[in-house]
């Protein structure tokens, strides 16, 4: 069987702090019952699908693609490579020179990981103007058989543009894309599987998840 020796939780924590898309819903977490005067602590939780750390289904970007509950499970599971690109500036592009050193890993479902450390941005100007993933890139990963990519940026794509081209093919294909996880820099080892499984969420285009990274004993 598969023994699990490390973990790596490389999700944000839901709060009203949660980290968005600027314009997204504002994440609210409030108390609605407690101890004293309901005998039961309970929280009413209200966030976007895309809070936090999130996956996005085919429909995010299509009308015609599946939401988020349609997406077999198999897709959030499975072994990893993580593309270290660290040394990545301000809207600056992860090209295929970036992933070449990689290649001889990615086959058919593995999950690749983009980390840009740019997680740390968080709460500066900074963090909204991060590196993401080209589309040659993203047309490479799809032709080896890569059905789902994450990374510690708020977005795979450009921000600030208006062409989203990893948003339309991943969406085109049938396939899945992670954002706005952290901590990849944790990962310090080679053995790499992740899991981050999405709430079961009716009709919807994503939702928040638990990503996580485990070192595989071999």
């Amino acid at each position: 069987g598969m023994k699990v020796k490390k973990f790596v939780d490389l999700s944000w924590e839901v709060s009203d702090d949660s980290p968005i898309y600027p314009g997204d819903p504002e994440p609210h977490i409030e108390a609605t019952h407690t101890i004293e005067k309901d005998y039961y602590n309970l929280s009413g939780v209200y966030v976007g699908t895309q809070t936090g750390t999130h996956v996005d289904s085919p429909y995010h970007f299509s009308n015609d693609g599946d939401t988020i509950d349609k997406m077999e499970l198999d897709f959030f599971f499975g072994p990893a490579v993580v593309i270290r690109v660290t040394d990545k500036k301000a809207e600056e592009q992860i090209t295929m020179e970036d992933v070449k050193l990689y290649a001889d890993k990615i086959e058919p479902g593995t999950i690749v990981l983009f980390n840009t450390n740019w997680y740390k941005h968080r709460g500066t100007d900074l963090f909204y103007t991060h590196p993401y993933v080209n589309g040659e890139v993203a047309s490479f990963l799809v032709e080896r058989g890569v059905r789902f990519i994450g990374i510690d940026t708020m977005n795979a794509d450009q921000s600030n543009g208006t062409e989203f081209p990893v948003h339309d093919l991943f969406s085109e294909k049938r396939l899945m894309i992670g954002e706005n996880w952290a901590y990849m820099d944790k990962i310090d080892f080679d053995n790499v599987w992740v899991a981050a499984f999405p709430l079961k969420i009716q009709g919807c285009d994503g939702s928040p998840v638990r990503a996580v990274a485990m070192e595989i004993e071999e």
